[in-house]
């Protein structure tokens, strides 16, 4: 990665992390708005891990993905007030995909 790339991507993931906000419903939550996301979730995993006490574990991605992908897809479809479309977009996914992700999580009622 060239300089200017990465100063460009730091300046990007600073940005990003300084977006994220508590809950406007006073809900707790885990907020840190000095931390990117990458570094929440790598926490989140090394506690996991600990907790662990040594145990084995499988299926980890399969876990941490339905862990994540609802809370993200019901926090992107409210930024965007309901709408497909711009949820689509927000996500980089096609609207399909994400009406299929939508219904798999019951976020969105099969037409």
């Amino acid at each position: 990665m060239k300089k200017g790339q990465a100063k460009l991507r730091k300046r990007a993931g600073a940005k990003a992390a300084g977006a994220h906000a508590p809950l406007a419903h006073g809900a707790a939550a885990f907020v840190d708005l000095d931390r990117p996301l990458h570094r929440c979730v790598e926490s989140a995993l090394n506690a996991y891990f600990d907790a662990l006490g040594g145990e084995k574990t499988n299926g980890l991605f399969d876990l941490v993905m339905a862990e994540v992908e609802r809370p993200m897809l019901g926090c992107v479809m409210h930024h965007v007030d309901g709408n497909q479309s711009r949820a689509a977009e927000v996500l980089g996914l096609s609207r399909g995909t994400l009406r299929k992700k939508l219904i798999q999580h019951g976020l969105l009622e099969e037409d």
